[in-house]
């Protein structure tokens, strides 16, 4: 197979230009090392993992492959620092983060060789990670999964090409070889996938659940405000639907309940859980309502990807369901997608003629 070498394969140490996202309750050791073995990069999601978990997961995923992996941390979270100390001691390749991390955050990392990748949604927040270290980003236009911004990628990936110097890789609405060379021909180098991910045989998503996500088809989602307070690209379900039709006093009735499972469920102290609000909140232009429904999130996102129960919970998705129709494994599909993204690059290359003479 033909390699495509780029900024991000350099930086990182992986064969192919493919990012693997971090997704809550999907993004496990095996996933994440399926990806990484397949050459590309496979990031664990640790926001829903308890430091135990993480530090279990880590391991775990070590034992599944000896490529370069990614962990996800929430930059905001009370134990951040505790979490940075494990991905240094175990030797992480790489640290992204969903929210900007601190400049001091940064040069720790840095310092102990593991490479800082966060994700942003604006030039301006690109040009900040990039004053403080930052390796590279990854820029997700509005038709990716969970929380996403209003501007499409096609607007966005070239507006912080055009302001930053470091690698930028492009998500949002990505799913094929075709994607990834008009990423590649845009500048990025290499393009992050969410979705495509969880549709594979390797994720583990409850089977049922993965047919309702291949059944549905572009116009089946919905950038709602009433899971948590930002707006989160989720599938369109009966739930959905009525939160949409909702006041916000049921959700914050509902935060408060799930919080209170979240706590349970992770041996979290309350003090913890308000001091990871307050956190949230010093780090954020968040208000005081969406701290609270943020609460919602990791718990309805449960019920639906893990168990499978989707009367009571949400399925985050990007625009690009709509596209999908097969689960191949990791390795299946960053071979497809390589394979497609070669031969559409040289049938671009192909287009070009050398100019000829005047008679």
């Amino acid at each position: 197979m033909t390699v495509l070498r780029t900024a991000l394969t350099d930086l990182v140490g992986i064969e192919h230009p493919i990012v693997q996202t971090g997704m809550g309750w999907v993004s496990g050791p095996r996933l994440t090392a399926a990806t990484s073995n397949a050459g590309g990069l496979g990031i664990l999601a640790s926001a829903t993992m308890t430091y135990p978990e993480l530090e279990a997961a880590v391991v775990k995923t070590k034992s599944l492959t000896d490529k370069p992996f990614g962990v996800n941390i929430r930059a905001d979270a009370s134990d951040a620092g505790e979490r940075i100390d494990l991905l240094i001691r175990e030797k992480v390749k790489v640290a992204s983060f969903a929210l900007a991390p601190k400049k001091e955050l940064i040069a720790k990392l840095k310092d102990h060789g593991i490479v800082v990748i966060p994700s942003i949604g604006a030039a301006k927040h690109a040009v900040k990670v990039a004053s403080w270290g930052a390796d590279a980003v990854i820029v997700q236009g509005g038709e990716g999964g969970g929380h996403t911004g209003p501007v499409a990628t096609t607007l966005l990936l070239p507006s912080v090409l055009d302001a930053v110097d470091i690698p930028v890789v492009a998500a949002g609405g990505f799913f094929d070889g075709r994607g990834l060379a008009a990423a590649l021909s845009y500048g990025a180098a290499g393009i992050a996938m969410g979705t495509r991910f969880l549709l594979t045989s390797d994720s583990a998503v409850p089977d049922s659940v993965k047919q309702q996500y291949l059944s549905r088809g572009l116009q089946d989602t919905t950038v709602s405000l009433k899971v948590d307070g930002m707006p989160h690209r989720v599938l369109n379900t009966d739930l959905v639907n009525s939160l949409e039709k909702s006041g916000y006093v049921p959700g914050l009735i509902a935060a408060a309940r799930n919080a209170a499972k979240f706590r349970s469920m992770t041996g979290m102290k309350w003090s913890t859980l308000i001091k990871d609000g307050l956190a949230m909140k010093k780090a954020s232009d968040r208000t005081w309502l969406q701290i609270i429904m943020a609460a919602n999130t990791p718990m309805l996102l449960k019920a639906g990807l893990v168990e499978g129960n989707t009367e009571a919970g949400v399925l985050a998705s990007g625009q690009v369901v709509g596209m999908l129709d097969d689960l191949p494994s990791c390795q299946e599909l960053i071979d497809r997608i390589m394979a497609e993204a070669v031969e559409r690059l040289d049938a671009l290359a192909a287009l070009r003629q050398e100019g000829r003479p005047a008679a």
